[in-house]
């Protein structure tokens, strides 16, 4: 199994401070398994001091819904730079014609 960052670790940590069970702890630090979640989730845990597991979850799936839109949009941006940079170079060739 992958060794866990120091934030995943620390959201490990806060989840079992907070009183959530071990494997709850586990399952949700492998789901959040970067940095940049793991930290969402911390932000969001620290507003509260406690909150049942079904909103934990649906906190979870929200930030891997938001991350998952990120990338695509980030993958959407570089293939559409692609495209640009390709019709300025058609461009540029019939304008030597």
């Amino acid at each position: 199994m992958k060794q866990k960052s120091a934030v995943s670790q620390e959201l490990y940590q806060i989840m079992l401070d907070k009183g959530y069970s071990e494997r709850f702890c586990d399952l949700i630090t492998q789901s959040l398994n970067t940095d940049f979640t793991a930290q969402r989730m911390i932000c969001y845990l620290s507003h509260y001091s406690e909150l049942p597991e079904g909103e934990v979850v649906d906190e979870m799936l929200a930030i891997l819904s938001d991350r998952e839109r990120i990338m695509q949009k980030k993958q959407l941006e570089h293939s559409n730079a692609v495209y640009n940079e390709y019709l300025n170079r058609r461009h540029g060739d019939m304008m030597e014609l």
